[in-house]
């Protein structure tokens, strides 16, 4: 019997993208990586006009006239800030995540559909954030020498509280969760469920395809909200129960071996750095915007400073954040490998993402940028798992 050609098979599979299709990968994936760069320029830029408009501090103080209210002026100072920010980025947003989707196939959203639900996340966030951002200026407040350290374990009880609340409260109000119907799919995640120990009893079908065209699922929340999701769009691409059964094995994976709870905790210490950083690096930033009239790291008026900083540092940590989740994707895809057993089926899905993954980047954009393995990769190790762990005839490429 001739040995299974893992190096072969992987070529085989990447073979069925046209190079029309891969070209237009390579070209999103890439500018993609620029959006990073000219995502901070916005940052800067939309920064210095809040700061030089003054209306931070004139918000500050006016609800300081009479007396220090520290609490409801950071509240306020931070609504009108992420508020105001959100407006002027807009042009921005709309072409990076709107127009630009549009032109690479990637979205037939409407356009009064994409700013509607941007308007509805905007709103929520926008609650949110300035909720927890009353609970670090306090912190910066009362526990000054070491503010940043508190301040990294707030931000992660709002994490888990997000993780908790999002599936149930969060996301249908962006889509429709409809339970799977009875059949061989449903059969399918059930039995795989039970098998990896994930909540068998909330598997659903949601119309990703109202926002994206991405082949894509999902097993989110923690506990007891914890639940399998698989976009409509899986199916509209043919998704069969081979690649099923690969993909949700792949996120039941993150959920089993319990992904989200070590980034959590790798965020406290990352956040923590982030935070100790942005205490030193506040007065320089503060004066390179020529902030003459914000205060000192206690001042709410110094939002956009303090955002401004973590953004500059968002964007060194790129490679670190990429590591972290491509190495937890890695492990996904094993977990798949070993429970699901469908290094074909899981294969036949990856070549359905590489329209927005460029599916064999060099090794150096692949450790800057990705925040998976490369399709390419991907595909080989299963191509590698297949040649180990033989089992029944090979899905057609």
């Amino acid at each position: 019997m001739t040995a299974f050609d893992a190096q072969a098979a992987t070529q085989a599979w990447l073979a069925t993208l046209s190079p029309e299709d891969t070209a237009r990968a390579v070209s999103y994936t890439q500018g993609t990586h620029w959006l990073i760069l000219w995502g901070f320029v916005v940052s800067v830029l939309v920064a210095w006009i809040i700061v030089k408009t003054d209306l931070l501090g004139r918000v500050r103080n006016r609800i300081e006239r009479r007396k220090a209210r520290p609490v409801l002026a950071s509240f306020v100072v931070a609504l009108v800030y992420l508020a105001l920010s959100w407006l002027l980025t807009l042009p921005w947003s709309i072409y990076a995540a709107w127009y630009r989707e549009g032109q690479y196939g990637l979205t037939e959203q409407p356009f009064a559909g994409w700013l509607g639900e941007a308007l509805l996340g905007a709103g929520i966030s926008t609650l949110a954030t300035a909720v927890l951002l009353i609970g670090i200026y306090a912190l910066i407040r009362r526990a000054r020498a070491l503010w940043w350290a508190w301040a990294a374990g707030l931000t992660a009880v709002f994490m888990v509280l997000a993780l908790i609340v999002a599936p149930i409260a969060i996301a249908p109000l962006f889509n429709t969760y409809t339970p799977a119907p009875d059949g061989p799919v449903r059969d399918a995640v059930v039995a795989l469920a039970k098998k990896t120990g994930t909540p068998s009893d909330k598997i659903y079908i949601y119309d990703g395809s109202k926002q994206s065209d991405r082949y894509t699922a999902n097993v989110s929340g923690l506990f007891g909200s914890a639940r399998v999701a698989m976009s409509d769009v899986m199916f509209t691409k043919g998704a069969d129960l081979a690649e099923v059964r690969g993909v949700v094995g792949h996120e039941m994976g993150h959920y089993v071996r319990k992904h989200i709870l070590w980034q959590v905790g790798i965020i406290i210490i990352l956040a923590a750095l982030a935070f100790w950083l942005t205490d030193r690096l506040y007065p320089v930033a503060r004066r390179l915007l020529g902030a003459t009239k914000v205060g000192d790291i206690r001042d709410p008026a110094g939002l956009p400073i303090l955002m401004l900083v973590l953004s500059f540092l968002g964007v060194l940590a790129t490679p670190v954040f990429a590591t972290l989740t491509r190495t937890m994707e890695a492990d996904a895809d094993r977990f798949s490998l070993i429970h699901a057993n469908e290094p074909d089926g899981l294969s036949k899905a990856l070549i359905k993402t590489a329209e927005y993954r460029a599916p064999s980047p060099g090794k150096l954009e692949e450790f800057l940028f990705y925040d998976h393995p490369s399709v390419g990769a991907r595909i080989r190790s299963a191509m590698e798992w297949k040649a180990e762990h033989p089992a029944g005839p090979p899905a057609a490429p």
